[in-house]
């Protein structure tokens, strides 16, 4: 875990990453992706994996301006199993509402909170619009504002997926 943050810091240090993970980060994103799983099981999701693999739905300027030379995968979700899919609006750590317990505070939404089917997306878009995912001008602070700039899909296998997409 700490060559994990380790790694992260320098990649901020060193510029080619704008996103920031405090020393909490790891204990965040493991309780986030526990409580995304139990919701996705509860929802008849049947997850291979401990955690998922994260993707954004489509393409969102806001998160490939993160990093200086992002990698793009792209993937049919029509190609994985509906029962190892599974999306958040926005991101799973803003949307499943962690934050609060770590002192970042962001307005609650009705789409947060909730995981959904792949088979769901459409509805959801069709209800929530798409996320305003345009680059800012300064990703300074970005992880303590308000978070809405891409769904977040999780695929739950390793089966499918290309061998770059399983970092």
């Amino acid at each position: 875990m700490h060559s994990v943050l380790s790694d992260l810091d320098r990649a901020a240090k060193a510029g080619t990453s704008q996103r920031r993970f405090g020393p909490r980060y790891m204990a965040l994103r493991r309780e986030t992706e526990a409580l995304l799983r139990d919701r996705f099981i509860q929802r008849g999701g049947q997850p291979t994996r401990t955690s998922p693999h994260y993707f954004v739905l489509g393409e969102s300027a806001w998160f490939q301006g993160l990093y200086r030379e992002p990698a793009t995968v792209q993937i049919d979700l029509g190609e994985i199993p509906t029962a190892q899919v599974s999306a958040t609006y926005p991101d799973s750590v803003t949307s499943l509402g962690l934050l609060g317990q770590y002192g970042i505070h962001v307005p609650t939404r009705p789409q947060h909170g909730r995981v959904f089917r792949v088979e769901e997306l459409q509805s959801v878009i069709d209800e929530y619009g798409l996320p305003e995912g345009a680059a800012p001008d300064t990703y300074e602070g970005h992880q303590v504002r308000d978070f809405q700039h891409y769904i977040e899909v999780q695929v739950w296998t390793d089966d499918v997926l290309p061998a770059a997409a399983r970092r």
